[in-house]
């Protein structure tokens, strides 16, 4: 048996024995059993109580920490727990799929009160919330959506209208030409969303025959280098001539603006991004990107931990919207993204704290600041 459920235990039979302990010193005769009973009967609604406000341990499984993003979740999110008198079990994977399930296995035997899981692949992962509720603990799909399976609650942002973010940004720039979709890794459910925002606003315009698409290809693993691989090919099909690219987040939009700087055109083809990553803020203002959207990952971590904490505790949860996943309606918490560009970069990353302005304008020299 595990340290956390040994100590619910000993709580338990220590709460107990001093229920019994009680009849025991005031009632020392058999004709006084039922008093007994009616003086027990309350503490053990008080040890119920106690036991529902016990520490409780929060296990989060994480798909990588090799992303400036998710550093900054896991630190969040962590403090956020602590504060509210809870445990915190941290596993990364690092995007091996074999190793989320086996730390997620691990936190479920080592007793873990709820789990909080940020897939890697949204299919794959349903095994976590399957072994997780066999073991009767809660599953929490944090950010990224846990598909095909039912998972207890989905805490993240409006995914589709990030991606309308984006759109909207990019044909406010580019109203007409060819278009090119460097959307996220395929196995990630965000993607999927991020695109269906997308394509809401493209549509329209593609049927109108104002906007054609030229390039669209997901990319494997989020990672900047497949992405950089696929902007490449897509300047060699169209013979350089792009008019706007619709990246999916920050790191895909560095590899975007990567192949565009080879060929003297990064600045003149408008990007989009996600994250609002340090990187990408530098770029916006430097002129590069021209936008990101920004999700204040602070509110989403401080949200999920107050949710976690009290799942854990075995209370219900009221989630105003729901998320199909290709197997039920899951509640859901959504917040809203915020589109930034160099005209609110101030007042949105930077007026939160997010980035350090010094950070973001290293670049740009002191007469361009705002």
């Amino acid at each position: 048996m595990t340290r956390w459920k040994w100590r619910g235990l000993l709580s338990l039979v220590g709460l107990l024995a001093l229920s019994l302990s009680a009849c025991s010193i005031f009632q020392d005769n058999s004709s006084s059993i039922e008093n007994c009973k009616e003086t027990a009967e309350p503490r053990v609604v008080s040890t119920v109580m106690d036991l529902k406000n016990k520490k409780v341990v929060v296990g989060l499984s994480i798909d990588t920490l090799l992303e400036e993003r998710w550093l900054k979740d896991r630190d969040l999110f962590k403090a956020a727990v602590e504060r509210l008198g809870a445990e915190i079990e941290v596993q990364a994977a690092n995007g091996d799929d074999a190793k989320q399930i086996a730390q997620a296995e691990n936190m479920i035997s080592q007793g873990v009160d709820v789990l909080v899981v940020v897939p890697h692949n949204a299919e794959v992962s349903a095994a976590i919330v399957d072994k997780a509720h066999k073991a009767g603990i809660k599953v929490m799909s944090y950010d990224r959506l846990i598909v095909n399976s039912d998972v207890d609650l989905y805490v993240s942002f409006d995914n589709e209208k990030a991606g309308e973010l984006q759109a909207k940004a990019i044909v406010a720039k580019a109203p007409k030409g060819n278009y090119v979709l460097i959307e996220g890794a395929d196995t990630d459910n965000n993607a999927h969303m991020f695109k269906n925002g997308q394509m809401a606003i493209l549509k329209p315009l593609i049927e109108k025959g104002d906007i054609h698409i030229v390039f669209d290809q997901s990319t494997k693993e989020w990672k900047p280098a497949n992405a950089l691989a696929n902007m490449e090919t897509a300047l060699r099909a169209n013979r350089n001539q792009i008019d706007a690219v619709v990246a999916a987040n920050d790191a895909t939009a560095g590899g975007v603006i990567q192949a565009l700087a080879a060929e003297h055109l990064a600045g003149i083809i408008p990007v989009s991004g996600q994250d609002a990553e340090l990187a990408a803020a530098q770029r916006i203002v430097e002129g590069t990107q021209t936008m990101t959207v920004y999700k204040p990952i602070a509110k989403l971590a401080e949200k999920a931990a107050e949710l976690a904490v009290r799942m854990a505790r075995g209370e219900n949860i009221q989630a105003d919207r729901k998320v199909n996943n290709k197997k039920m309606d899951v509640p859901s918490i959504l917040l809203e993204p915020i589109a930034v560009d160099k005209f609110n970069i101030d007042d949105t990353i930077i007026a939160d704290g997010f980035h350090k302005k010094a950070e973001v304008y290293k670049n740009v020299k002191s007469e361009n600041i705002k």
